[in-house]
């Protein structure tokens, strides 16, 4: 039995979510599969409810589940964590030790974008970097040393280099066997000293996967103009965060972009975008990525417990939607004219009849 905790978000999240679970809901039923849905609530919700965007008791719930389906959630919201006012994401993130933000982007047919075909995956470590909030033990790793200068550490660990790039690696060796390293070695000497050693170490343990690395802002050039020579790009916290809604984007919309946060015992599955408040409730968001997600997390699962069911039943939710957009069964976006609601109907219709 797969248990997985289902947070809807904030703003568009219930909606893109509730697509998510009737997907989810359907392969369960298509496949035989023993899957639980455990409903709960974070960010606005929780804080209305609980007095706290999460809580240690959610927390304690998710660490006892197989994984996790996160919506978005209203980040800018939350500024004062002493008053409950915490990051979901963050949270999960550093509670779980959700090391690996895992996030494919490719091209559809149908969809009309800048570049031509490609199919690649950015994996992004996820606990450290430029990020000031998982840095130190307080909390904060930004200084204010006057009101006029501020100083912002970044924290790079050779550990945490070598899981990201193991991680890399091992989807590389699956995939076309291409991994390139993404850093800013010309002016951080020390810090993507410390990543690219740790990568090329590991390295080793994968001679049948070729290895380049490019600076990231020629990498950001590269990567628009000729995307399809790029398979599985490795990266810090940061410019991962970057290269990876760029490439999402280049797909087409970063409505198509899944994420997956993996450790080495937990998943949570989080779409790539924010809550977009300004079109909640008008059932206009795309709910692929949310779609996405929750494919990877199933996908993830049949990895680790090795029940090749869950693998099957994540292809189909790919096969699924790519039908929908081959057929213009989509949200305004990514061409077609349906809502939220009806998109997410057409792709059941799909699953239930395996076409």
């Amino acid at each position: 039995m797969m248990n997985i905790v289902i947070l809807p978000g904030d703003g568009i999240g219930p909606e893109t979510m509730s697509v998510a679970v009737n997907v989810l809901e359907t392969v369960a039923a298509r496949f035989n599969l023993p899957l639980n849905l455990d409903h709960d609530v974070a960010g606005h919700a929780s804080m209305q409810k609980h007095g706290a965007t999460v809580t240690e008791a959610l927390l304690e719930k998710v660490r006892a589940a197989d994984g996790l389906m996160l919506g978005p959630m209203a980040t800018y919201d939350f500024k004062d964590e002493a008053k409950g006012e915490i990051n979901p994401s963050k949270f999960f993130r550093k509670k779980l030790d959700l090391f690996a933000n895992i996030r494919p982007a490719k091209t559809y047919p149908g969809i009309p974008t800048l570049t031509g075909p490609f199919d690649l995956i950015v994996v992004r470590e996820n606990t450290e970097g430029f990020y000031a909030d998982r840095n130190v033990e307080s909390g904060n790793s930004e200084i204010l040393v006057t009101p006029d200068v501020a100083i912002s550490l970044r924290r790079i660990t050779r550990t945490c280099c070598e899981r990201i790039a193991r991680s890399a690696f091992e989807l590389a060796q699956q995939r076309r066997g291409h991994l390139t390293l993404v850093h800013k070695h010309n002016v951080l000497k020390v810090t993507d000293g410390i990543f690219l050693d740790a990568c090329r170490e590991v390295a080793k343990e994968f001679p049948k996967v070729s290895v380049d690395d490019f600076i990231v802002d020629a990498m950001m050039a590269h990567v628009v103009r000729a995307p399809e020579r790029f398979d599985v790009i490795v990266t810090t916290n940061m410019f991962g965060d970057i290269l990876s809604d760029l490439t999402a984007e280049l797909s087409g919309s970063l409505g198509l972009g899944g994420s997956l946060n993996a450790g080495l015992q937990h998943a949570m599955g989080q779409a790539a975008h924010g809550s977009a408040p300004d079109i909640a409730g008008q059932d206009v968001a795309n709910p692929f990525s949310q779609v996405v997600s929750a494919s990877m997390l199933l996908s993830w699962y049949a990895t680790r417990s090795g029940q090749s069911t869950y693998q099957e039943a994540s292809k189909a939710i790919d096969a699924a939607m790519q039908a929908c957009i081959r057929d213009k069964e989509v949200t305004h976006d990514i061409g077609g004219a349906l809502g939220t609601k009806a998109t997410g109907q057409a792709l059941v219709r799909r699953l239930q009849s395996g076409h």
